[in-house]
């Protein structure tokens, strides 16, 4: 018997079953920040919203900010790393495809984000009364006029939504009401998965939120 051969074999097979393991640790993790977030009603988004009304200063960028989480069901990572021209074309019009690069997705790999027309109205209008001529700088800014990292838009998102006293809601919240509403509205999983991003259909499930009137809906359909 040759022990050493035995023996690299095993340490192969021990390496593939922790990379196993840390990848479903990883699609656990994700899953359970998502299964902690709210899903907000339409009610909800409106309070929200008039909330922001009432604060002059930043009321156009907060509004497409908030409602580009709601709409596009990004990351709040990849919302962070918008630039200008990722969703300004040469002529200014509002693309209707975001085409993030692998830089600017979690599992770094680019993907394509569509913009619905209710969101390409939002971001008009906001870029309008911005009115910057540089398409390379930050889609949204800081108070400070500086981009937002995932860090300090995931704390933005967290105090929006405490002080228009909505609870329990957080920066993944806007991403997993998106995917409910399309689960509800009948989206198959599949597709819901590729607009979300996810390699795995398993993970966008655990997006999926359910309650009382979506299963009064249901039994409707029997």
């Amino acid at each position: 018997m040759n022990f050493g051969r035995d023996l690299q074999r095993h340490k192969e097979v021990e390496i593939r079953h922790k990379r196993k393991h840390n990848n479903y640790n990883k699609l656990f993790d994700e899953g359970q920040k998502m299964a902690q977030a709210k899903t907000l009603t339409q009610n909800e988004i409106d309070q929200v919203l008039r909330y922001i009304a009432t604060k002059n200063r930043y009321a156009i960028r907060n509004r497409a900010l908030l409602l580009t989480s709601f709409y596009s069901g990004m990351r709040v990572g990849e919302i962070a790393s918008l630039t200008i021209s990722d969703i300004q074309n040469d002529d200014d019009t509002i693309k209707s495809e975001i085409r993030l690069s692998a830089s600017q997705t979690k599992g770094n790999v680019g993907r394509v984000v569509f913009v619905n027309e209710k969101l390409r109205t939002e971001l008009d209008n906001y870029l309008r009364n911005r009115r910057i001529k540089d398409k390379d700088k930050p889609l949204f800014y800081t108070e400070k006029r500086e981009g937002f990292n995932a860090n300090t838009l995931t704390q933005w998102f967290f105090w929006l939504y405490k002080k228009a006293g909505i609870s329990s809601a957080s920066s993944h919240s806007g991403r997993r009401t998106f995917i409910t509403n399309l689960a509800n509205k009948g989206v198959g999983v599949r597709v819901l998965a590729s607009l979300a991003g996810h390699k795995s259909i398993n993970t966008t499930m655990i997006y999926i939120d359910t309650n009382d009137e979506i299963k009064r809906r249901a039994v409707e359909l029997v």
